[in-house]
């Protein structure tokens, strides 16, 4: 039976979904680890939308990883009041988070590296 065009765009989407698991943790990271400042969600979130694709546009998947991340030590967070709407809460690597930074963008790279050679293999 061939595949239909909303076959294809299912599997498409469940691939991405796939790949957002883990990418969007090491993209969080990274963000906040190119930064001794304390940043809150929304302030992350638009770095991330810089990098097209990251979030695809659902800002509501950032907040689970950030509490993850936080839950797991790898980040430090606080909350702060605001004079222009709700207390928001602040988040800051620590320095685990640095050193699984140091590990997961190793990890990604040879990933990657792999993943390119087989893609360019198959497709000379």
């Amino acid at each position: 039976m061939a595949e239909t065009p909303d076959d294809s765009d299912l599997q498409l989407r469940k691939f991405q979904k796939e790949l957002s698991a883990g990418t969007v943790s090491l993209a969080l990271l990274a963000v906040l680890g190119s930064t001794d400042e304390p940043m809150y969600g929304y302030q992350i979130a638009k770095r991330l939308e810089l990098l097209d694709g990251v979030l695809s546009g659902k800002q509501s998947a950032l907040y689970p990883v950030l509490r993850n991340l936080s839950a797991a030590g790898l980040l430090d967070s606080h909350v702060e009041p605001s004079v222009a709407g709700p207390p928001r809460r602040y988040y800051r690597i620590t320095e685990a988070g640095r050193t699984t930074l140091q590990q997961w963008t190793a990890a990604w790279r040879a990933t990657r590296d792999s993943v390119d050679a087989v893609l360019e293999g198959l497709c000379q």
